[in-house]
């Protein structure tokens, strides 16, 4: 292949953006379609140096919108493609017809998706509600909480969503502004080892096979169109999970650093825990062993793996517990958020009926301080002590005004 190699240092100071572009170079994508957005162009404008650069061997088409550019994708991927993007906020939002075109033809794309808030009013700083618009549309999807992650998980997305087992598109969430644009230490792969690791392309049912014709997108309607959903959600809750875990597995065998579908922190002995995504998991962690000093037996769980819902994993990963505090960052707009929904659905069925708070945070960008998590331990401790929730159901941190709650 006629490219140049990069030489890296074995730690890099990279922000979240430049991760995942340095990661799409060393899997060598083969077509990516953008349209630009704030806080993800970054991503595609890396790509497009890299390429001029010499150091990729591939495509860059530029488009007139994130339908378009999806739409490339889908078309480039049909095509036999190893395919690529990135997106937020209004640009996801545009996409999303063309996200359940892409799954519904089980094609291997990857969507680096740099979370950030949904107008109106508009807003450029990150919150989830852009990750949580596209939580049903196919796509297994994948939560990094800072730029490290944002790294490695573009390596295991093309692991798993190109497996002949699977072969369903996948996204990478990072947190727009507070992990897209924060640079830290990444440690860095070499590009033999990174390419190694991803592998060749290897296309299935690809529209350029003359020999071998196949049909993309056809129409089903009620004579079909159940069976072919109900394979793949099938498929999406039997196969999927333990070839994400394979993948991790594999990872930390080549590199070290160990993911999981569930991550856990401090939960071995946990009466109260906040489980939430992003990078204010990285905060809670903090929070949480500072509590602990103070007599509070405070947890963390993480979320890595947003789509599949491993509802057993969190389930497990949640025994115990007398509190917990479910961090939504999305308005659900009259309901309770995404997140505290699935972990009652994940523990109904169990033994450990624990109380279950919903907060909502963060949203457009507003800090979730140190402050604002201490005195959320503080209240699920009194939960605990007083053997009752003694607070609303839903609340609403760092609000101005009056305290605002719902249920």
């Amino acid at each position: 292949m006629a490219f140049d190699k990069m030489e890296l240092k074995d730690i890099e100071v990279w922000d979240g953006n430049f991760a995942a572009a340095q990661a799409l170079r060393q899997s060598q994508i083969d077509v990516v379609a953008a349209y630009p957005i704030t806080p993800s162009t970054p991503i595609v404008e890396g790509y497009a140096k890299f390429l001029a650069d010499g150091y990729i061997e591939g495509e860059f088409v530029m488009v007139e919108s994130e339908h378009a550019a999806m739409s490339g994708c889908v078309g480039a991927s049909a095509a036999g493609g190893r395919v690529a993007t990135a997106t937020s906020s209004q640009g996801f939002a545009l996409m999303i017809e063309v996200l359940y075109q892409a799954s519904g033809m089980r094609l291997p794309i990857i969507l680096n998706v740099v979370n950030r808030a949904l107008a109106a009013p508009l807003n450029v700083n990150g919150d989830h509600a852009d990750m949580y618009l596209g939580r049903d549309s196919g796509w297994i999807q994948l939560g990094a909480y800072c730029p490290q992650d944002a790294y490695d998980l573009n390596f295991i997305a093309f692991k798993v969503a190109e497996d002949h087992d699977v072969r369903l598109p996948c996204m990478v969430h990072q947190d727009g502004f507070m992990t897209s644009h924060t640079a830290q230490g990444v440690h860095t792969l070499t590009d033999d080892v990174a390419y190694s690791f991803v592998g060749d392309f290897k296309p299935m049912n690809d529209m350029l096979d003359f020999e071998h014709p196949v049909t993309h997108g056809v129409q089903t309607e009620e004579d079909w169109h159940f069976e072919h959903k109900a394979r793949q959600h099938n498929d999406l809750m039997t196969k999927v999970l333990p070839k994400i875990q394979a993948a991790f597995d594999s990872f930390e065998k080549l590199s070290g650093r160990k993911y999981n579908l569930v991550e856990s922190y401090d939960m071995a002995d946990a009466d109260v825990c906040v489980v939430c995504m992003g990078s204010s998991v990285e905060t809670a962690r903090e929070v949480a062993t500072e509590m602990r000093a103070k007599g509070i037996k405070a947890g963390v769980v993480g979320i890595r793996v947003i789509r599949p819902f491993p509802f057993m994993e969190i389930a497990e990963a949640l025994k115990g517990v007398k509190a917990i505090a479910a961090l939504d960052r999305s308005s659900p707009n009259g309901a309770p958020g995404m997140l505290f929904n699935e972990i009652a659905g994940a523990l109904y069925n169990t033994a450990d009926r624990a109380m279950l708070c919903g907060y909502i945070y963060g949203l457009g960008g507003r800090d979730l301080t140190k402050k604002h998590l201490a005195n959320l331990y503080t209240e699920l401790q009194a939960n605990v002590d007083a053997g009752k929730i003694t607070t609303q159901l839903q609340q609403f941190i760092g609000v101005r005004g009056p305290k605002l709650a719902f249920l």
